[in-house]
């Protein structure tokens, strides 16, 4: 295979050859499954894709823009037929192991997520997308597989059919066939327009229950923002929503009207801060895990801090955050003493060694069978979140990495921060854990399928592969 045309035309062709091949690996379900493209070949359609020469001429790289955005959209069909298959295979297995038919096909959503490099929760997403198209919207699909629509667009149609019933939503796909370029120069509002619409038509009474169900999802969210701000959301019912901005904004009017300085935003934020927290700066009495290395608590060292909940920090930040702002401290140097209230802060300090050659946190060990709670706070410290390939959950368990029916122990080493999903997870047969030797706290999680995938602890502020990513 050779040329541009060579690698695009012999891919595309066995992409559609495999996509009319069909294996059935349960009884009453036969799937489009791949048989003519193998991983070795696809390899080498990747090698061949990165040395390809790039042209100067203007007309031809926006024609290789498009093309290569077709196939994107037909990877992505082809991921999904895959993900499908994937599933049903699995579920043979564990069937003929003797796993309940009610367990059958778990654990897959999580492998496929580590397959894909995504988190558990999108992987989640991701199989149930996959399902929805191969088995209920084959015209999404086939526009997919064209590339009429892309994966994101897709993912918008199953997004909003999902509330109808098997029979309804591939109704709604028949309608409004996308395969037929019904969406060609649509933008993503169109489209959620057209299927809601659609969904409707078919059942309002389930749209509007999905509608009244939507109350039951109400969360709070915190992400990172630049420059050692967060996004904190909260995703509540209208009413409610409403309700509290319309709170926040007429004690910011009826503040600055009294000749504050501070911005209307300024003073919302300000008052939301208060109200929750109970405190005018909204940290007393929340612990508070900022690690940082010694010389930059004492010697004004540049080396970045990391709070957790958040990730890095600046030094400079991270030294106002204790002695700016806390009109001072007492320096707890020597096990655990209660610091000297100066002020309406209490800031505790707390050592904790390091291994000097990796700056790995060093050894705690335990007999009981649950981790006792300073060494969850150092395992918490350390794995900062979920430690799972890919996901970035908070800590929601202190788990063994062996477990403790197989004999393994309450050790440093063989614990692990999980969130709650994960730990389910790791449960499910043929799942294994293992620590690793090294510097470095490493496990190797292995899958049912005998794939292996290593997660290493995150670097601590101040070591020496901390110092190099900077």
């Amino acid at each position: 295979m050779s040329g541009e045309g060579g690698w695009k035309s012999g891919f595309m062709d066995g992409i559609r050859r495999s996509q009319r091949a069909t294996v059935a690996p349960a009884p009453s379900v036969a799937v489009a499954s791949g048989v003519a493209v193998s991983g070795g070949s696809i390899r080498e359609l990747i090698f061949e894709l990165g040395s390809l020469p790039i042209t100067a001429d203007s007309s031809a790289l926006i024609d290789e823009l498009r093309d290569l955005e077709d196939l994107k959209s037909a990877i992505s069909a082809r991921q999904a037929r895959i993900t499908v298959a994937f599933d049903l295979a699995q579920r043979a297995e564990q069937a003929q192991a003797g796993v309940p038919a009610a367990e059958c096909g778990m654990g897959v959503a999580a492998q496929v997520a580590l397959a894909r490099r995504e988190s558990p929760n999108k992987g989640s997403r991701l199989f149930g997308f996959a399902k929805a198209l191969v088995t209920e919207m084959p015209r999404t699909m086939a526009a997919l597989e064209s590339g009429q629509l892309n994966e994101w667009r897709a993912t918008l149609l199953v997004k909003e059919t999902a509330c109808l019933s098997v029979e309804d939503r591939a109704s709604v796909d028949e309608e409004l066939a996308p395969d037929s370029g019904a969406f060609d120069g649509t933008g993503d509002k169109a489209i959620i327009a057209a299927a809601k619409a659609a969904a409707y038509r078919r059942d309002p009474r389930s749209v509007s229950q999905r509608a009244s169900r939507a109350a039951a999802e109400r969360t709070v969210s915190l992400r990172p923002a630049p420059d050692t701000m967060t996004y904190l959301t909260a995703l509540l019912p209208v009413a409610q929503g409403v309700a509290v901005y319309a709170a926040l904004t007429r004690t910011a009017d009826s503040v600055r009207s009294s000749g504050d300085t501070r911005t209307r935003g300024q003073v919302m934020a300000d008052t939301l801060t208060e109200r929750v927290t109970g405190t005018s700066g909204g940290i007393a009495g929340i612990n508070l895990n900022l690690v940082m290395t010694d010389r930059t608590l004492f010697q004004g060292d540049p080396e970045p801090a990391r709070l957790e909940g958040y990730g890095i920090v600046p030094a400079e930040w991270a030294r106002a955050l204790l002695v700016d702002e806390q009109s001072g401290y007492e320096d707890q140097l020597h096990g655990n003493l209660e610091p000297t209230d100066r002020s309406e802060f209490r800031v505790l300090l707390r050592r904790l060694y390091t291994a000097p050659s990796s700056g790995e946190l060093l050894t705690m060990d335990s007999k009981a069978r649950f981790f006792p709670q300073k060494l969850r706070r150092f395992i918490h410290i350390r794995d900062n979140t979920c430690r799972t390939p890919y996901c970035d959950a908070p800590i929601r368990h202190i788990d063994h990495v062996i477990p403790w029916h197989s004999a393994g122990s309450t050790h440093l080493n063989n614990g692990a921060g999980l969130c709650e999903a994960c730990n389910h997870t790791k449960e499910t047969p043929g799942w294994t854990a293992k620590s690793m030797p090294g510097d470095v706290h490493t496990i190797r999680v292995s899958t049912p399928t005998g794939h292996s995938y290593k997660s290493k602890a995150p670097p601590l502020p101040g070591s020496k592969s901390t110092r190099l990513r900077n």
